[in-house]
């Protein structure tokens, strides 16, 4: 029952694992939803299952995107804290990949100073959807947040070499959005998740 971790934490590895199972060998990414409107490339790239290896509470697949793939934009409803400063409503504009227009409604030039930090800090290191539907709430604490169901997250920066990412950064950012309505992601043209919830 759900009084045993071991068990629980199996189930959601398994089911983890068939998204990433369907997501091996495809490539064009599109979602879409109130603030966000994006598209990129997971080309060649592998999915992680992130089930409890690294942190607990964990939930949560994750792939380096293609570089210059990234085309769109996207509003961050959840404040990022970094250093101790919190940013609020950042929003990010695409273009081959780099970060061309960034704004937020508080500490924008923080930000700016981030995406400034070096080459690498205006690309994307890390594009990932969570999948742990326990957790409810935004709790400002990132290694919660980031797994939450019914969200996504890209960060800005550097990626991890096991994806495939070949992003390099001083900078790792998570950044949240909120999927939890008049959301869709689609993966080459099929339906992968709509409305905070996996549809496949």
């Amino acid at each position: 029952g759900d009084d045993d971790p071991v068990a629980h934490w199996q189930s959601v590895q398994q089911r983890q694992q068939r998204l990433v199972d369907w997501l091996r060998g495809r490539d064009r990414v599109q979602v879409s939803a109130a603030n966000i409107d994006l598209t990129l490339s997971i080309k060649g790239r592998t999915f992680i299952n992130a089930c409890g290896q690294r942190n607990m509470p964990d939930g949560e697949i994750f792939t380096g995107p293609v570089e210059d793939s990234l085309g769109g934009h996207v509003r961050f409803d959840f404040p990022v804290t970094v250093g101790g400063r919190e940013i609020e409503r950042i929003e990010l504009r695409f273009e081959e990949g780099k970060v061309v227009q960034a704004s937020a409604a508080k500490n924008e030039p923080y930000l700016q100073h981030m995406l400034d930090s070096d080459a690498g800090a205006r690309y994307v290191g890390e594009w990932a959807i969570g999948t742990n539907y326990g957790i409810d709430r935004h709790t400002k604490q990132i290694l919660f947040d980031e797994k939450m169901g019914g969200t996504m997250h890209i960060a800005v920066g550097s990626g991890y070499p096991l994806t495939g990412s070949r992003n390099v950064s001083a900078v790792h950012w998570d950044m949240i959005c909120d999927m939890k309505t008049e959301s869709e992601i689609t993966v080459d043209a099929d339906l992968l998740y709509k409305d905070g919830q996996f549809q496949i």
